[in-house]
């Protein structure tokens, strides 16, 4: 099955579409919304600003589109502040709506920690298929300020500390997102990848 990177002015593409080739994906890279709402198996990445990333999303039809293709039983990954997106809201530079897919909310770190948080990070990862094959316990690399608030627990899938557990992971249905990087996760981040692109 072919897999659908989204092509957006938030994202470090280059080297997530590396990633993906590298695990043996089919890729399309696209952000025409005819062609997101067809897709079945999705890749939203992205780094920077939610408030930016999510008025792209909305004003450029994508935003409906990936709800038309979840309707329709696609696979979506967020990766990142794709992650993020997948929320219902955010506090990030004001009060924003998410993607609604997932349940809870993007807020900032506490002042007792300094961010962005930048590195790597042991991950406590559940029995979930897009784990398939990676321990307990394996680090991922980190960058961001924000982290989700999660309030169905029912749908978190990983944990990290850093000032106190936060969301890591998650999935609603078809629907995941990671906080990390998986791209730039070696061997760890590389198997995921190769977990959803083989149907996780």
């Amino acid at each position: 099955m072919r897999t659908t990177l989204i092509d957006s002015p938030f994202s470090n593409l280059d080297s997530i579409a590396r990633a993906l080739r590298h695990v043996g994906a089919e890729l399309e890279v696209s952000a025409d919304p005819s062609v997101l709402a067809a897709a079945r198996r999705i890749v939203l990445p992205g780094v920077g600003s939610f408030a930016a990333a999510i008025k792209w999303l909305e004003g450029s039809g994508v935003a409906a589109a990936l709800r038309d293709a979840v309707a329709s039983g696609a696979s979506l990954l967020g990766v990142c502040l794709g992650h993020q997106l997948l929320f219902e809201e955010s506090d990030e530079m004001g009060e924003w709506k998410g993607l609604g897919f997932c349940s809870g909310r993007i807020e900032k770190f506490g002042s007792g920690v300094r961010v962005p948080k930048i590195g790597w990070n042991r991950v406590e990862l559940t029995d979930d298929p897009l784990f398939d094959g990676i321990p307990r316990g394996a680090s991922f690399y980190f960058v961001h300020s924000y982290r989700a608030v999660v309030v169905d627990r029912a749908q978190q899938i990983a944990t990290a500390e850093y000032g106190g557990v936060f969301n890591a992971a998650v999935r609603n249905g078809r629907v995941t997102g990671v906080q990390f990087h998986p791209e730039k996760s070696s061997t760890a981040g590389l198997r995921l990848l190769r977990n959803y692109c083989g149907g996780a």
